[in-house]
C-alpha cells in the first residue's frame, strides 16, 4: 500500500498542492474553512505530515539537545522532566545524552548533538572549565546554549543554579545549632563550581560562630555512595571522626551512615548526618536524613524557557537564574 502524499489530497479536493501545504503549516493566507476541510479528508485518508520535509522546510530541526552528567540519582532526572514539561508541548522533542561525568564524553556528545543540527543545548557540565572554550566558540557562531547546575558565576552565558553558598551556610548552621562542636564537610570535586560554593557557605557558618580551624575540615570526595564508605573507613582507621558530616550530596551522605552504622556508631546520637539535593531516597533511609531540597523541576523548567527566548533571539548571553532551596530537617542531624 502506497504512503498517501499531498499530491493525493490535493487531486480529491481539485486543490493546488500549494494550498494543501499552506494548511498543514498553518499559514494565514488560507480560509479557515479550506484549512478545515484539507485537516478533515487528510485524517480520513491516513495521511501524516512528513516530519523531517516540515523541519527542512522551516529550516528547523525541533530537536533540543540535554547533557547530563549521570542518571544515578534524581537529580538530573528531574531537571530533564521539567525540560520535557515545557519543551514538548511547544513541539518540540528532546535528545538526552549522559556524559559519565567525564569533560571527554561531554564534548563528545555535544558535538554530535551539534552535527545532528539540534535548535539549541542545555548542558549540565561535568567540569566548570574542560570545554568552557569551545562552548563560547559554538555561542559565538550561532549556537543557542543554556546552562544548569554545575557551571562557573563568571563563565558569561545563560544559565540556571540553585543559591549554593546560601543553602550550605543553612545546613551547617543547622548543625552548629544542634550543638555538634566538629564538623567535616564531604565536598565533592573541587574543580566544579557547585563544590565550591558549598564550601564557601559551610566556612562562612563556621566563622560565624566562631569554630576554630582544628574543629572543622573540608574532605575532598567523589559524588557517590562509594565515596563517603572511603573516606568514614580511613577516619575510623585515623581515628579522626567528627560530631557531624555535611556532605556535598545525598548519596554521599547516605554512604557515610550506612558506613556509621556499620561500625555501631549512632546517627544522630553520636554522629550527624546532613547531605544536598534531597533525593527520593532521603525519607527512606534509616534514619531519616535531612537535606536540602533543590527546585530540580523548576531548575529545568528554567532552563527551557531561558533556551526558548535564546531561540528567539532575545537578549539573554549574560542571563543568569538564581533558585532558592529548602532545608528539609530529619533525624539523621537532628538532637533536641
Amino acid at each position: 500500500m502506497q504512503r498517501v502524499t499531498i499530491k493525493d489530497i490535493a487531486k480529491k479536493l481539485n486543490l493546488s498542492k500549494s494550498s494543501v501545504s499552506r494548511a498543514f503549516n498553518d499559514k494565514y493566507d488560507i480560509k479557515k474553512e479550506t484549512r478545515d476541510l484539507i485537516l478533515k479528508t487528510a485524517e480520513e485518508m491516513g495521511y501524516f505530515p512528513n516530519p523531517i520535509a516540515r523541519k527542512l522546510s522551516q529550516s528547523k530541526t525541533y530537536n533540543i539537545g540535554v547533557v547530563v552528567p549521570e542518571f544515578i540519582n534524581d537529580f538530573h532526572a528531574e531537571i530533564i522532566i521539567g525540560i520535557h514539561r515545557i519543551l514538548n508541548p511547544k513541539g518540540y522533542q528532546v535528545l538526552v545524552m549522559q556524559s559519565d561525568s567525564t569533560p571527554e564524553m561531554e564534548l563528545k556528545n555535544v558535538q554530535t548533538l551539534i552535527q545532528n543540527m539540534v535548535d539549541g543545548l542545555i548542558i549540565a557540565p561535568s567540569s566548570d572549565s574542560d570545554n568552557l572554550d569551545y562552548y563560547l566558540k559554538q555561542m559565538n557562531a550561532g549556537t543557542p546554549m543554556v546552562f544548569v547546575n554545575r557551571i562557573a558565576e563568571t563563565f558569561e552565558a545563560p544559565k540556571v543554579v540553585c543559591d549554593n553558598k546560601k543553602w550550605s551556610f543553612f545546613a551547617t548552621e543547622h548543625l552548629i545549632r544542634e550543638k555538634y562542636k566538629k564538623i567535616y564537610h564531604l565536598s565533592g570535586n573541587k574543580n566544579i563550581s557547585v563544590a565550591r560554593d558549598r564550601i564557601k557557605g559551610f566556612k562562612q557558618a563556621l566563622r560565624k560562630h566562631q569554630f576554630a580551624e582544628e574543629d572543622f575540615k573540608v574532605i575532598e570526595t567523589g559524588l557517590l555512595a562509594s565515596g563517603g564508605v572511603e573516606v568514614v573507613e580511613e577516619l575510623l582507621y585515623r581515628q579522626d571522626l567528627p560530631d557531624a558530616f555535611f556532605c556535598i550530596n545525598d548519596l554521599v551522605a547516605m554512604g557515610v551512615i550506612r558506613t556509621l552504622k556499620k561500625n555501631n556508631i549512632r546517627v544522630p546520637e553520636e554522629i550527624g548526618v546532613i547531605g544536598f539535593s534531597e533525593t527520593q531516597m532521603a525519607k527512606l533511609t534509616s534514619p531519616q536524613l535531612s537535606s536540602v531540597q533543590q527546585p530540580t523541576y523548576e531548575m529545568g523548567e528554567k532552563a527551557a524557557e531561558l533556551l526558548i527566548r535564546h531561540m528567539n533571539d532575545e537578549e539573554v548571553k549574560e542571563a543568569t537564574i538564581v533558585l532558592n532551596g529548602k532545608l528539609n530537617i530529619r533525624e539523621s542531624s537532628k538532637r533536641s
